[in-house]
């Protein structure tokens, strides 16, 4: 079943925001997801991509499935359709929910773990899935230290530089990230939280 027309349009929406990719777009249009949901969905995966795209050019060295990290920035918060109350406050029960939407519709756990993942991390925590968080924080601005410093930590034992050396481009891109929050902020806000 399609999108309802303001779920569509936030998913279409020449924003200056990358689209969403087409196997991300399937489980969004089964569940209806809500416009705000989908405008949300796409202003974290646009970070996502620009994180990527990062880390390929100053960390080659640092290997990560690059696809199923922005699959799960496309639906990190998919289980926010069972709990829509999330979309405009606080709560945690869209990640579990998230996760068995995903799975119940056949999507492997390779790309399913981050509707689980996306708002925990440990040293544990691969990095995509760190990845992951990372953009569903700097999209609105938010800078988490913990979380910088565990990519951080990552990245320098992938490329063998000092943490403080990576540190220093990664801060820099993170402010660059940021200085676009606004723009992502309104684009979402202008979308329903109801179809």
């Amino acid at each position: 079943m399609p999108l309802s027309p303001r779920a569509h349009q936030a998913l279409t929406e020449d924003a200056d925001l990358r689209p969403l990719p087409a196997e991300a777009v399937a489980p969004l249009e089964d569940l209806q997801a809500p416009p705000r949901l989908v405008a949300h969905l796409r202003a974290v995966h646009d970070v996502a991509c620009q994180l990527a795209d990062w880390v390929s050019r100053h960390h080659p060295a640092a290997t990560f499935d690059r696809e199923a990290a922005l699959y799960g920035a496309a639906t990190h918060d998919i289980g926010k359709v069972l709990h829509p109350e999330e979309l405009s406050g606080p709560g945690s029960q869209h990640e579990p929910a998230g996760h068995e939407l995903l799975r119940a519709r056949g999507v492997d756990e390779r790309l399913a773990r981050f509707a689980r993942t996306h708002a925990s991390w440990t040293p544990a925590s691969s990095l995509e899935e760190l990845l992951v968080s990372l953009a569903d924080k700097v999209w609105k601005a938010k800078r988490v230290a913990d979380l910088e410093q565990l990519v951080t930590a990552r990245l320098a034992v992938a490329s063998g530089q000092e943490p403080w050396e990576v540190f220093m481009t990664l801060d820099d891109e993170l402010d660059r990230l940021a200085s676009g929050a606004d723009a992502r902020l309104a684009f979402q806000s202008s979308y329903p939280v109801t179809p």
